[in-house]
């Protein structure tokens, strides 16, 4: 069980660090399973089913989606 809870803010931490934005969104997917693992874990079943569909799931599906139709690539702000 602390396997996973550090296992989910060590990705949470991840997804906010790296630079590249579609591994921050895998990142912060796999963040969402491992918190829907957490909470099936620990006897919650409807709370981990919600994470994993709504978190894991649609959301970072919906962030993949954006980054695509916006282009998808980062540029150098002149300083």
């Amino acid at each position: 069980m602390a396997a996973l809870g550090a296992a989910t803010v060590g990705m949470a931490i991840v997804a906010v660090a790296l630079k590249n934005l579609v591994r921050s969104v895998v990142a912060y997917a796999l963040a969402s399973a491992f918190l829907a693992a957490l909470f099936f874990v620990l006897a919650s079943p409807f709370a981990g089913a919600l994470e994993l569909t709504v978190g894991a799931g649609l959301v970072a599906v919906l962030f993949l989606v954006a980054l695509i139709l916006a282009g998808g690539e980062e540029k150098e702000a002149a300083a």
